[in-house]
């Protein structure tokens, strides 16, 4: 298993102290094929992890992947532990930091083409909510527990000063029948209270406000 824990870790802890994105190392968009070590619980679809940190400005979808950085990928319950346990504590991590969860072949980017039809549900918690949430969300979508067939893409937590964003992409956003039936497991998966706010976004109307936006770096 290919995996970039430390370089996460470090750049978590001194990204603010620090001045650009190679302190991530190099830019990566595949870690080669998935290894499935005996005797371990193969997961039903192999994912990887990716970290971005927003910048001030983004030249189009190439300057917003080139903002990404593959941390690891998983293939089977063991090895989605051993990621997750490297991984800083999201409380730790500083505003403005987005981890993303795909499927492996997918990028957490609205041109992917298969999230350009999709898009999203987006629940606003308080800080203090978000960690145990998205450990939940993680855990769901990796034991495919929202029924969903093909649908779900990944998910995304958007670290931010005061509230994080958690969000669950999907492929097809003209499915309303299957995007009511991926919020409804939302809402009884995470349990999420009744004080936060929930929202579901097409990838095409986020891409198309993006442009109207200066400076904008809102992916997730």
């Amino acid at each position: 298993m290919s995996n970039k824990y430390e370089p996460l870790k470090h750049h978590a802890e001194n990204s603010d102290s620090g001045s650009g994105d190679d302190e991530v190392g190099p830019y990566i968009s595949d870690l080669g094929a998935i290894e499935y070590p005996p005797g371990e619980h193969r997961l039903q679809h192999p994912y990887c992890l990716w970290f971005s940190k927003r910048p001030s400005q983004v030249q189009g979808s190439q300057g917003y992947s080139q903002a990404l950085r593959l941390v690891g990928q998983v293939g089977t319950v063991e090895q989605w532990w051993a990621l997750y346990t490297h991984i800083v504590r999201l409380q730790d991590i500083p505003a403005h930091r987005d981890l993303h969860l795909f499927k492996k072949g997918i990028k957490p980017m609205w041109e992917d083409a298969a999230n350009k039809k999709g898009g999203k549900w987006v629940i606003r918690l308080r800080k203090e909510q978000a960690g145990r949430a998205w450990e939940n969300l993680c855990m769901a979508m990796l034991g495919e527990q929202f029924m969903a067939g093909n649908e779900i893409c990944g998910v995304v937590v958007s670290t931010r000063y005061q509230e994080y964003l958690l969000s669950i992409w999907n492929r097809t956003a003209a499915d309303q029948a299957t995007t009511a039936r991926i919020r409804d497991a939302l809402k009884r998966l995470l349990n999420i209270p009744a004080s936060a706010t929930m929202e579901y976004k097409t990838h095409n109307d986020c891409l198309k406000a993006s442009k109207n936006i200066p400076n904008n770096a809102l992916k997730s």
